[in-house]
């Protein structure tokens, strides 16, 4: 598996016209998970984001989240892939584009998801599992969140 992500960009020109800035392919980076892969597309330090900032979002230094900010993340999940139990600090907003995949919360909640299924994820405990012989695709927003009391 190579994850290779389309990227188009838009911006403005001197005349403040709409223009396309780039149109590029972004390759996932190494994961400390095998079977999974990650891409950033695009990730902002701030909300409400800063469209005249000319940094490309793909090269700013982001985690899982980005505290303050958002990210943007394209991650791929080899078939038979399992994750690890993880919380992040964020509220996530995920789109299944291929395949499925298994959630499960620390609870021992599961809930199976495929292409076109929408995810609200609110700061809880969890683990992608893709128990399926093909790899799923999802797409993340993490926009960084409050603290759960406790945390």
């Amino acid at each position: 598996m190579t994850l290779s992500v389309r990227r188009v960009v838009t911006g403005h020109d001197a005349r403040g016209k709409a223009v396309v800035a780039s149109d590029t392919a972004l390759q996932a980076a190494p994961s400390r998970t095998a079977g999974q892969e990650a891409c950033v597309v695009w990730a902002a330090e701030r909300v409400p984001a800063d469209n005249a900032d000319p940094a490309d979002g793909a090269g700013k230094a982001a985690a899982s989240t980005l505290s303050g900010g958002v990210v943007f993340r394209v991650v791929r999940y080899a078939a038979g892939t399992s994750g690890r139990m993880h919380r992040t600090r964020s509220q996530d907003y995920g789109v299944v584009l291929s395949g499925q995949i298994v959630l499960q919360l620390d609870a021992g909640a599961e809930v199976t998801l495929g292409a076109g299924d929408v995810l609200v994820q609110r700061g809880t405990s969890h683990n992608w599992i893709n128990r399926s012989a093909e790899p799923c695709t999802i797409a993340f927003v993490l926009v960084d969140a409050e603290p759960l009391p406790g945390q």
